[in-house]
């Protein structure tokens, strides 16, 4: 090696500790040498080879160009057809820690795989999708799937195709013009515009972080590592039910886990299913009510998805509640999240029984015309916010205005409130939700509360 490209390894092994360095390096050692026959480079078939198994699909040659893509010299030399120790390093040492315009670099090689001056839309999202879809692979291959079943979950394929568009969609050219979805798949993109993309959208590095780290089996244990990982993916719990099958995939949950506050990240708790509880306004109420922070997610007649987040405990009264924490999101066809505006506090509102208020679960808007709606009788809703939801800024969710619910369902987010973990005995009211939410939809007091015991890890 000679001294300008010995000065650019050590530069950019400054960044890094002793011990990275050597975890890095001899990390190339063990999955590239024998002791029969030491290398210094391996050519894409000893690499496909090698780790074609731990790097799904097409991730395996998209992660050798961008190694390969790796110039340790200032000088303009002639591409080699291998990679060397030093430029596996750096690469790892750039997309873990490096600048954006370092890790730009690499991800435009990577998008590109053919090193040409310019990327389109089609490629990024081929890209994205590849990224996504290893994810999930590596996620399972480690068992770090964290309680979630893929069998019980909808198609990673398809969440991953979505994900793909929604982070598609975040591209700008220079100048910041945005683009219309049908207008990205063919916009030409430079590596700087990439490089502002991957500063505005942090998703795409830490995908590739926890990607790498699992897929090449390095600095698994550094706390680094460790928070990517909590903030990815949170603990599942409730999908052991045998008739239960969710609306999400892995990367929605993934997406819809990455805008939420981050205190309550770690966990998500299935509440209410209707496929597993019925279609009743009650039992939604006596599943739903005094259960903390949740998700609500619908799919109409029409085959929309969509929902909200709720991010204070929901109580029966005629007056809106929660706070600006709250949002609506849809899921299909399209994969997005819609925050409040500051127009108005009207983040939530959940009532029954009252002959002059509207009786149902909303969020969004005013009343009767909600960004999203629940009738108390129970199966209709609508999404009345055209153009836009005032408190959200959301479009219309749904296929149509006024809806029909195909399956509903709602996971509790974040840990058990402190009222319902100190209490020490289960009331014999949990066996009926149905009477528990209507004795607190007449506003009478459950005198057996103080005796309640929550089973917060109880998966059935």
């Amino acid at each position: 090696m000679g001294n300008t490209e010995s000065g650019s390894y050590q530069k950019r092994l400054s960044r890094i500790l002793p011990d990275e360095q050597t975890v890095l390096e001899r990390g190339f050692d063990s999955l590239f040498q024998t002791p029969s026959e030491p290398k210094k480079s391996v050519g894409l078939q000893t690499f496909q080879d090698t780790l074609g198994n731990l790097l799904p699909g097409n991730m395996c040659q998209r992660v050798f160009t961008g190694i390969k893509g790796v110039s340790l010299n200032s000088k303009i030399s002639t591409p080699c057809v291998e990679i060397s120790k030093e430029q596996y390093v750096v690469f790892l040492v750039d997309l873990l820690r490096g600048t954006a315009e370092e890790k730009s670099s690499i991800v435009y090689q990577m998008i590109s795989v053919n090193n040409s001056e310019h990327v389109n839309g089609h490629q990024v999202q081929k890209f994205l999708e590849d990224l996504i879809g290893s994810m999930v692979d590596v996620l399972k291959e480690h068992r770090l799937l964290n309680g979630w079943n893929l069998e019980k979950m909808h198609d990673c394929s398809l969440g991953a195709y979505g994900l793909a568009l929604h982070l598609l969609s975040q591209l700008q050219s220079i100048d910041g013009q945005k683009f219309e979805r049908p207008e990205l798949l063919n916009f030409s993109c430079s590596q700087s515009t990439i490089e502002d993309w991957l500063y505005k959208v942090p998703m795409i590095s830490l995908f590739l972080r926890i990607l790498l780290t699992l897929a090449l089996s390095i600095l698994k244990d550094h706390t680094e590592h460790q928070k990517d990982i909590h903030s990815l993916l949170p603990k599942c719990i409730g999908m052991k039910n045998s008739s239960f099958v969710s609306l999400l995939d892995l990367p929605t949950v993934m997406f819809l886990n990455s805008h939420l506050p981050s205190d309550v990240q770690h966990k998500w708790r299935l509440l209410f299913s209707t496929k597993v509880h019925g279609e009743s306004f009650s039992q939604l109420c006596g599943h739903l009510v005094d259960q903390g922070p949740c998700l609500l997610i619908l799919k109409d007649s029409n085959g929309f998805v969509f929902g909200g987040y709720a991010s204070h405990t929901w109580e029966v009264k005629p007056q809106f509640q929660g706070d600006n924490r709250c949002f609506l999101f849809t899921i299909s066809p399209n994969l997005d999240v819609y925050t409040y505006t500051g127009y108005n506090d009207h983040y939530m509102y959940l009532n029954h029984g009252q002959q002059t208020m509207p009786n149902g679960l909303g969020m969004g808007g005013q009343h009767d015309y909600f960004g999203l709606w629940i009738d108390s009788n129970f199966g209709k809703g609508h999404s009345k916010a055209k153009p836009r939801c005032t408190t959200y800024n959301s479009p219309q969710l749904s296929a149509k205005e006024e809806f029909s619910i195909d399956t509903l369902e709602v996971w509790a987010i974040g840990e058990l409130p402190e009222h319902l973990l100190a209490k020490s005995k289960k009331s014999i009211l949990d066996s009926d939700p149905e009477a528990r939410a209507l004795l607190e939809m007449t506003g009478r007091t459950r005198q057996s509360d103080g005796l309640r015991q929550v089973a917060e890890d109880d998966e059935n």
